[in-house]
């Protein structure tokens, strides 16, 4: 028998809050059997410890009050880093390796010892443990506090059910704690973050959903969040904006909090804020332009979004941000990985049988399978543009869909200018690709374009920039990617043909833009090429 000391006693209180989120008792016996015998009282303390989110600076200070974290440092080295890596290696049938104190919680949670608030059948829970739970549950509504913003109405959902099961398993399962949702204008990003956000929201404390659509300061956004987060803390509100970033990610670590902006491209620079270039006849003749290739950037005074996105994506704690956007930022693209706690889900086109169901909702019910097949290839499943072609459909042709196909016009409207919106982002080069595409019906790989993308001129951009470009284009999502190769959606590549012709219409011999010169350059190689295409669409 053992007698409790004043110092086991000591041992036993410190970090206990670990026992509310953690299968505590289990991870002591599993950790136990591969050690060989007991944890002792310290591993025990340090093992909560590293479960609570500390520091092996954090618990000497809290232990030993102490700066000196060595002590702490060589018992994990020595022991518990070793027990960890072992149990979970053994259970996983490959090596794993815990590399830094950040990384136990991660590693224990994605094994199993996390606990989770997901509700068992009632059928096979005792009546007074049902009894309890439903009480528990009652509390925990009733405690959690939801701020929905203007998010939109998704009552009537099409489709999404393998992205939503997957990136639920991400956030409640393998830990995530940010998540960006990209995709193309149009493609259902707001609807996806509000109908996952629904679907999860009860596992969390605190769930808060929010537009960047108007382009809030990232100040502003931050005030938000602490207002609703912290209304009446005890936590002297830090006066600098890095300093309430902090509180926010310290807030993350002891609360599980689910928090959305939409429209995250809003407060992205645009073409408008690159610099452009001139040049003269004799450069052109002479030698190829350079071209200014910047990279997806904030517009001027937005620049801290990037520091708060990082700070989520790089601290160790039990909530999660989501954003949506139609480009990636360098944050997101540096930290993100399939198996790291930052992930990307690229949203594409709905397939035929939700497509189906978005146009027999807005009231077309009479279509042959050859003519949905041609709308449904023709917009890739946009649910936007389905939505959009189908009231124009009612409206204009009376419901009548051949009539619609015949007269030709693919890219009108709304259409054109959510398409517009995101070609005027681009910089010189990528609109120059984007034609360059426009005119490949197959996948092109980026040794093609880097061989053929400028005929008739020498020398030839340069590799890198090829590169880069293409990379640009694939994060704005204005670019498909099948293998190694780079294809443009149809209703993209028809955009794109339009654009082309309407522009060389209006060229002067006196202009001496090498873009507006690659563009004549282009135009003769569409003459047979556009007829060609739009052939191609009709059969």
């Amino acid at each position: 028998m053992v007698i409790a000391t004043p110092d086991s006693n000591q041992i036993e209180e410190e970090f206990v809050e670990a026992k509310n989120n953690w299968e505590l008792e289990k991870l002591y016996v599993d950790l136990a059997s591969t050690k060989g015998k007991a944890l002792t009282p310290v591993e025990k303390k340090f093992l909560r410890g590293l479960l609570c989110g500390c520091s092996p600076a954090e618990i000497a200070s809290i232990v030993y009050q102490s700066r000196s974290s060595s002590t702490v440092r060589v018992y994990l080295s020595n022991g518990l880093y070793k027990y960890i890596e072992e149990m979970l290696s053994n259970a996983a049938g490959y090596s794993v390796k815990v590399k830094n104190w950040s990384r136990v919680t991660y590693l224990l949670e994605k094994a199993g010892y996390k606990k989770y608030r997901f509700p068992l059948p009632a059928t096979i829970i005792p009546k007074q443990v049902q009894k309890n739970q439903e009480t528990e549950l009652v509390k925990m509504q009733s405690t959690s506090i939801q701020d929905w913003g203007e998010a939109i109405d998704v009552s009537v959902f099409h489709g999404r059910t393998t992205e939503l099961t997957k990136t639920q398993q991400w956030i409640l399962q393998e830990g995530c704690r940010l998540l960006l949702l990209l995709g193309m204008g149009g493609i259902g990003k707001t609807a996806f973050s509000v109908k996952l956000a629904q679907e999860i929201q009860e596992q969390f404390d605190y769930v808060i959903w929010r537009s960047l659509r108007l382009s809030p300061s990232p100040e502003q956004i931050i005030e938000q969040l602490i207002q609703t987060l912290l209304p009446k803390s005890d936590t002297v509100i830090s006066e600098t904006i890095e300093g309430r970033i902090s509180q926010l990610i310290d807030f993350f670590r002891n609360n599980r909090c689910l928090i959305v902006l939409d429209n995250f491209d809003a407060i992205l620079a645009s073409s408008d804020n690159y610099p452009t270039f001139t040049t003269s006849h004799q450069t052109i003749k002479n030698s190829f332009p350079p071209f200014l290739l910047p990279k997806i950037q904030y517009r001027p005074g937005y620049e801290l979004y990037g520091e708060l996105i990082q700070r989520v994506g790089e601290s160790q704690h039990q909530s999660c941000l989501i954003l949506t956007s139609r480009e990636k930022t360098p944050e997101i693209a540096a930290l993100e990985g399939l198996t790291l706690p930052v992930r990307c889900l690229r949203l594409t086109g709905l397939n035929q049988s939700e497509s189906l169901s978005i146009l027999k909702y807005k009231g077309l019910f009479n279509i042959s399978e050859d003519k949905f097949r041609v709308l449904s290839e023709q917009y890739a499943g946009n649910p936007l543009f389905l939505k959009l072609i189908a009231t124009t459909i009612q409206e204009l042709f009376n419901g009548n869909i051949d009539e619609f196909t015949a007269q030709g016009t693919v890219v009108f409207g709304e259409i054109r200018a959510i398409l517009d919106h995101q070609f005027h982002r681009l910089s010189q080069l990528e609109k120059h690709l984007m034609y360059w595409l426009a005119m490949n019906q197959n996948a092109v790989s980026v040794k093609q374009l880097q061989k053929n993308t400028i005929p008739g001129l020498s020398p030839r951009l340069s590799q890198r920039l090829i590169l880069e470009a293409v990379d640009l284009l694939h994060k704005r999502s204005l670019i498909e990617q099948q293998a190694s190769s780079f294809s443009q959606t149809p209703v993209l590549r028809e955009y794109m043909i339009e654009r082309l012709v309407e522009e060389n219409l209006t060229l002067s011999e006196e202009q001496e833009s090498y873009f507006l010169m690659s563009q004549k350059i282009f135009a003769a190689h569409l003459k047979n090429h556009i007829k060609q295409s739009r052939l191609n669409a009709e059969i």
